[in-house]
């Protein structure tokens, strides 16, 4: 599978609507591998800032992740496949 990074503009957001925009993307992308079409949520990073935010997805297919991201509500600005370089 392939990491694919979700590219967001958050501006405005509370923290509150963050939590519920990170369980949002957490349990829609459960629901679809339930139902067969594997993504998996792997973590974000929110820049406060610049009301910026990053999440990173595993699936086999970009397209399974904007799926994810569009049936959860979420908005976003580009999704790129990336490297997840955790130690």
């Amino acid at each position: 599978m392939a990491v694919y990074m979700v590219e967001r503009d958050l501006t405005g957001l509370t923290m509150d609507q963050l939590a519920g925009a990170q369980k949002a993307a957490i349990e829609t992308s459960q629901r679809f591998t339930a139902e067969g079409k594997p993504v998996r949520y792997i973590r974000s990073t929110f820049v406060p800032g610049d009301s910026r935010c990053m999440c990173l997805f595993e699936s086999d297919s970009q397209g399974l992740v904007k799926d994810v991201n569009e049936t959860a509500g979420l908005p976003f600005n580009g999704i790129v496949e990336a490297l997840d370089l955790t130690p």
